[in-house]
């Protein structure tokens, strides 16, 4: 097993939260103005461990996370990667920073998906390097710390569970989900 690092928050639920919370404020205006899902948003934080749950969906009318999971990144072609890397090269494997439109749902290799479509300098080939949102079966339900979990090839990788709960919001939104993936 891993051990703690020194740089990983003490108290994690409360930076977690404030942390979360802060960057659901900065993405108000920004889901208003361009056409996204003013009820609820998508926040990944790449700053904690992946054993850790650190994909978060808010609700921006209540201001509350409503529910969390764990989220994979990539491997960056390496055999398995402890602490997330980024970049927006293609064939890199690696996870990209930024905001995204969460796209149409597809079936595929993982079972039902969503295609991603990034928003910004460091995510604009993710459509073109097929980075999706899908279901990935190593992911487990529960936090696992101080083990990590396993990685994909740039792709944001949620338990099925966990797939099966943002797919209801997903769909059940008249406008586009905005997930942010950040460090």
């Amino acid at each position: 097993m891993n051990k703690p690092r020194e740089s990983v928050p003490v108290n994690k639920p409360v930076n977690e939260r404030l942390s979360v919370n802060s960057r659901a404020n900065q993405l108000k205006m920004y889901v208003r103005d361009n056409g996204f899902s003013t009820n609820y948003c998508f926040l990944v934080d790449m700053s904690l461990p992946s054993g850790w749950k650190r994909f978060f969906v808010y609700d921006l009318v209540k201001n509350s996370i409503v529910l969390s999971g764990l989220v994979s990144h990539g491997n960056c072609n390496q055999n398995s990667l402890v602490e997330a890397k980024f970049s927006n090269i293609p064939s890199t494997g690696c996870s990209s920073v930024g905001k995204y439109k969460v796209g149409v749902a597809y079936h595929g290799g993982y079972g039902k998906s969503y295609k991603l479509h990034g928003l910004e300098y460091t995510n604009s080939n993710a459509f073109k390097r097929a980075v999706v949102l899908h279901g990935f079966g190593c992911v487990p339900d529960e936090e696992i710390y101080p083990a990590t979990i396993c990685n994909t090839q740039g792709c944001a990788g949620v338990s099925f569970n966990f797939m099966n709960k943002i797919s209801q919001i997903i769909d059940q939104s008249k406008k586009p989900i905005l997930l942010w993936i950040y460090k």
